[in-house]
């Protein structure tokens, strides 16, 4: 049986296909290299591994990227004559010749020595090109139009690179520039941030090495780390959410309050909730359902099934007539314009933290806790596929902790001695 060998080494590689008219069909199969993407949980945080050798570091998934190409070259599986070998061994030395030539090639674009002058060379313009990428879902565009954003202003503050805040040659993405953007984050931002920014930003310098635009990765053993068992965001206690609901000033917007504070006793995200439609609220088992957008599309625990109580079916209110399944609970305006009155309103409260909208979410989560309520519980009313992300929170549950180091009693060392 006639079988081409091949090399562990070579790049493209020599294949063949089986064909049912007994012959081989010959083609090449190229390496392109491998990508890895993060491994993330419901809410978007990188998942880690807990057990064995790995644990302690990030989960990846790995792809392997190869491209075929057909050579229109056949050879005869079982030859059945002298004349049947010799075209085996033609079509063979014809098709190694072609690889060996296309190999070259290929090496010659990896390792930069055939530059193309319509190829890219301004890494800001081809990040610019990246944050407009259909391949992208509009949240993870949202995502690297803020770390394109901050790459700028890190340039632009940064004397030593102020000069490159228009054009950065690929060349000038250094070791040295990548580990100053990385302290650069961390310095001007908190919590998941600056992990979350320097995580697109390395997906855009991949991609930039996949393209051919740069010849080493620069990020390599550069990272930004934070403490990923803890919630860093603010959030409101039950007497400041008390506060919040019993404030009133000229030009308040009610939609907006109406829906924060059903995000606040619901956990409901912004992006749910202005999606959120009277067809989501079964009147017969007071049950608000709905498929969490942000997770709906890489996790099997979207659904979201949260029981309504008397109020929460108060503040939802009813739908007009006649009945549409399709209207909207809440008649929102856009994400900025619902921040910006909820910043006037938590002012106006004379709440001094920094509230956005997801700290509702958190809110709720660390009062569920502080109220006693079982952290299987919260995780299933709050859509996490398990209770791993939603421990995040017991960092902020004081109370718990303080009750813990209360319950060993009096010391009574000091009023021993008096």
């Amino acid at each position: 049986m006639a079988k081409i060998q091949t090399r562990n080494k070579q790049n493209p590689k020599l294949q063949q296909s089986e064909l049912k008219d007994g012959r081989a069909s010959l083609y090449l199969e190229y390496y392109l290299g491998r990508t890895e993407s993060p491994v993330l949980d419901e809410d978007g945080n990188q998942v880690f591994y807990t057990t064995g050798a790995m644990a302690g570091k990030p989960k990846f998934k790995v792809k392997h990227d190869r491209r075929k190409e057909n050579l229109n070259l056949y050879i005869w599986l079982h030859p059945r004559n002298q004349e049947e070998r010799i075209q085996n061994k033609n079509t063979l030395a014809l098709a190694e010749k072609i690889r060996f030539e296309r190999e070259q090639a290929f090496l010659e674009d990896r390792a930069g020595y055939r530059l193309k002058k319509d190829r890219q060379t301004n890494f800001l313009a081809y990040f610019k090109e990246k944050c407009e990428s259909e391949r992208f879902t509009y949240y993870v565009r949202k995502s690297v139009v803020q770390t394109y954003n901050r790459f700028i202003r890190f340039l632009k503050e940064t004397p030593r690179y102020s000069k490159y805040d228009t054009f950065l040659h690929m060349e000038t993405i250094t070791p040295e520039l990548v580990l100053k953007f990385a302290e650069f984050l961390r310095a001007n931002g908190k919590g998941e941030g600056p992990n979350k920014m320097y995580h697109y930003f390395k997906r855009i310098v991949l991609d930039a090495i996949e393209d051919g635009l740069m010849r080493g990765n620069p990020c390599k053993g550069i990272s930004v780390k934070h403490d990923r068992n803890q919630v860093t965001k603010e959030v409101l206690t039950l007497d400041e959410v008390r506060t919040l609901v019993g404030t009133h000033y000229e030009g308040e917007h009610k939609e907006v309050q109406r829906a924060f504070i059903f995000t606040l006793f619901t956990s409901t995200r912004w992006c749910d909730v202005k999606l959120l439609t009277y067809g989501n609220v079964d009147a017969s088992t007071r049950t608000l359902r709905f498929n969490q957008k942000k997770v709906e599309s890489r996790s099997s625990h979207s659904a979201v099934s949260f029981p309504l109580n008397d109020d929460l079916l108060a503040l939802i209110g009813k739908p007009s007539e006649p009945y549409d399944p399709n209207e909207l609970i809440f008649k929102l305006p856009n994400y900025s314009t619902c921040n910006k009155h909820l910043k006037r309103w938590i002012k106006e409260a004379g709440i001094t933290k920094w509230i956005s909208w997801h700290c509702g979410r958190h809110s709720f989560a660390v009062n569920m806790l502080d109220n006693g309520v079982n952290i299987k519980t919260v995780s299933e009313l709050m859509g996490h596929c398990g209770i791993t992300t939603t421990e995040k929170y017991l960092h902020v549950f004081d109370k718990q902790k303080m009750d813990a180091v209360n319950s060993l009693g009096s010391i009574g060392f000091g009023a021993a001695e008096t």
